[in-house]
């Protein structure tokens, strides 16, 4: 199979779909790989490296697009990008289609085959493509959280861990999934008063056994949640429902009420944003305020810390990569029903229920294509 690598072109995004040793092991299974001059030299892969791995090079985007037959890309294809898929052509990237019309549309208009991250599943349950993401995104979120509570970027002037005899400042992380865990585990660091919200008991008594008095757990219901960001210096927003528009749990009156000068991190914002106020920002702009209130809503996170994202990121995508370049996508679907989980259009379909739900398209399932 003939794979391409363009360069993203999403504001900030210097991740890379495949480091040259994702460009070997594709190599090495005797496919040919044509990458975008200069695709990963913004966090040290150079041309050279990739040359070295066995791929070929291409001047642009559009020859990468023409001349292969599987794009392998991070963030989900721009306008000027879904203008040159083609009918059959696989596409796979993170897509985050339900709150992306315009996006499902012209991937719809394409024909192409587009296999989304974020609704692969694993066999022990649990997204895995999209996991170290969402790890790296929680770390974020206390980080940026942390910067923006300075008082020179907007925020009330409050150190999180606080120094002694200065209380530490209150985090609540809404979600208790790999976002809010990794997000608590950064809190709980640097010494902040740390509450974590989730309707999984099981999960919180995890976190309460793993993190003990260090930390609150608390079942989320529209009480808990209210209290918890009504008191919050730090709110961060890290629920998902898989491949659907993410629930809006922090309402404008929420947030209208809570401490001026607080930040709210918006983690979920790729599948909409699960506060009402949320609106995607990028990193060249990453925040603005609502009501005296902070907001950080980068949509591309991860793009901020480009090489430990692209390298966590290949570890998890480059096995499915190499199934559906050596079986075909219709054969490697078929052997694997977690990968037929990241079908969500193809040939003019949409083929994952909860878009289809989310933008009103008729749902075909993923199956029924495949013979």
């Amino acid at each position: 199979m003939r794979i391409g690598l363009p360069k993203e072109i999403k504001n900030h995004e210097y991740r890379v779909g495949l480091t040259p040793a994702s460009v070997r092991e594709l190599t090495e299974h005797g496919h040919s790989v044509l990458v975008q001059i200069g695709a990963g030299s913004s966090i040290g892969l150079t041309d050279e490296q990739y040359q070295a791995a066995g791929a070929s090079l291409a001047t642009d985007a559009a020859q990468v697009f023409e001349q292969s037959d599987m794009i392998v890309k991070v963030k989900e294809p721009q306008a000027q990008e879904c203008a040159m898929l083609r009918s059959g052509q696989i596409l796979y990237t993170y897509l985050h289609l339900a709150p992306d019309p315009a996006q499902t549309a012209a991937l719809v208009k394409s024909g192409a085959i587009c296999i989304a991250y974020e609704t692969i599943t694993g066999p022990g349950g649990g997204l895995p493509l999209l996991a170290p993401m969402s790890e790296v995104a929680g770390r974020m979120a206390v980080q940026a959280g942390a910067a923006h509570l300075e008082k020179s970027k907007g925020g009330m002037g409050v150190l999180l861990g606080g120094v002694p005899g200065v209380p530490a400042g209150h985090v609540a992380v809404i979600g208790a999934g790999v976002v809010g865990t990794h997000a608590l585990q950064m809190a709980v660091g640097l010494g902040a008063r740390v509450t974590v919200l989730d309707k999984n008991v099981d999960r919180l008594r995890q976190l309460d056994l793993i993190f003990g008095n260090r930390i609150n757990t608390v079942y989320s219901n529209a009480q808990s949640v209210e209290d918890a960001v009504l008191d919050a210096e730090l709110v961060i927003g890290g629920v998902l429902i898989p491949g659907a528009a993410a629930p809006k749990l922090v309402t404008k009156s929420m947030i209208s009420r809570m401490k001026k000068g607080a930040v709210v991190v918006d983690v979920a914002i790729d599948q909409g944003g699960c506060f009402e106020t949320s609106h995607a920002t990028t990193h060249a702009e990453p925040t603005y305020v609502v009501d005296g209130i902070v907001h950080y809503c980068v949509a591309n996170m991860p793009g901020a810390v480009a090489r430990t994202s692209t390298f966590a990121l290949n570890n998890a995508t480059i096995a499915h990569a190499v199934a559906l370049a050596d079986k075909g996508w219709k054969k490697a679907l078929k052997d694997d029903r977690h990968l037929m989980n990241g079908l969500n259009v193809a040939n003019g379909q949409v083929t994952y229920e909860a878009v289809a739900n989310a933008l009103n398209y008729n749902y075909v399932a993923a199956d029924s294509l495949l013979s």
